[in-house]
Formats: C-alpha cells, structure tokens, sequence
C-alpha cells in the first residue's frame, strides 16, 4: 500500500497507544470493525475521510489532523488562534470547524482589504 497509508496508520497507532487505547476499544468508539482498524493502522487500508473523522471522535484528537496527515487536507501555517480552537475540548468538530471557517473568512477579507 502507499506510504500514505501506512503514515496515517502508524500515527493512529501511536495516538492510540498515547491515549492508552486498545484495538477493540478505539474500534468499538469508532464505529467500525476491529480487523479493519487494524488493517488501517498496518498500513493495508487507506480509510476514507468518514472513517478518519470517526476515528478522530474516538481518540478525541482533531479530525484535521488526521486529514492533514492522510493527504486529504493541506498542512495550514500555524496560528494561535487556530491551535487554540483544535485544542479546546469543550468544543465537538462540527463548531470548531465553523469557528475556523468564520476566523479563515475574516483573515481572508482582511488580506484583500490591504492589497
């Protein structure tokens, strides 16, 4: 399989055995089965965005960074800001995603306002 596949594997391997999560529990928060999960983190199966952002939801770490890592977003320049909405664990990913999205149009609108 790709190098991509077994990167975004191996991080998921290493964020969950950071989080002290086993297989079956990570598989079971997930929502999906615990072969597949284990075919992900060895690099056999590329999961598709859904399953990362489930996958996300189980290790409690932002969905963006998975993205990122498997090739399916760009790496952003890092902000404070930014950081800050990932980190905040009060928030679910569908409002930090609109945080973001509202904090990226502002910042958008202010570089076409200074060209």
């Amino acid at each position: 399989m790709s190098n991509a596949a077994q990167d975004i594997g191996s991080f998921i391997r290493a964020q969950r055995e950071l989080a002290q999560v086993s297989l079956r529990q990570l598989a079971e928060r997930a929502g999906v089965s615990n072969p597949y999960l284990s075919q992900i983190e060895r690099g056999l199966r590329k999961p598709s965005a859904e399953v990362l952002g489930q996958i996300a939801k189980g290790l409690r770490v932002s969905a963006e960074a998975l993205y990122v890592r498997a090739g399916i977003l760009e790496q952003r320049e890092s902000s404070p800001v930014r950081d800050a909405v990932l980190a905040d664990a009060t928030l679910n990913e569908r409002q930090k995603q609109v945080i973001l999205e509202i904090y990226n149009s502002f910042c958008r609108e202010n570089e076409t306002g200074q060209q």
